[in-house]
């Protein structure tokens, strides 16, 4: 969950890579990941699609016993609001969510009204707010 992350996780970031345009979602769910690299596109092996993930800079160290780095990605499941708008999270978001427009390097973001269904980019969020 986003509200678990710490900021010391996310010290040695120096660029957020967003594959897709971030604009038009009011939210993208944030991780922590375990990866053997600190620059490339990590694996990604959930259901749903990666949005973006972060870069680590050379002061990163790996972890002593996996040799791994914890790296921060974001992604969506096929059941989110983008894919699915009157669906489970129409007018609330799941745990981990954050409004991607708050995420800066080294700064994990938070939820906003557009986030959480309030304000929804989505015509059809709109539409459920005003019937």
């Amino acid at each position: 969950m986003s509200a678990l992350i710490d900021p010391q996780d996310l010290a040695h970031e120096t660029e957020l890579v967003w594959l897709e345009d971030t604009i038009p979602l009011d939210y993208v769910r944030q991780a922590l990941d375990r990866v053997t690299g600190r620059r490339r596109q990590p694996p990604y092996r959930r259901d749903g699609r990666l949005i973006g993930y972060a870069v680590l800079g050379p002061t990163a160290k790996p972890s002593p016993a996996s040799g791994t780095y914890l790296r921060r990605v974001f992604w969506l499941a096929p059941h989110d609001r983008d894919q699915q708008p009157r669906g489970l999270y129409a007018t609330t978001a799941p745990a981990e969510a954050v409004d991607p427009r708050t995420v800066t390097v080294g700064v994990k973001g938070h939820k906003t009204r557009r986030s959480e269904g309030v304000l929804s980019s989505g015509r059809e969020n709109i539409a459920l707010l005003k019937s």
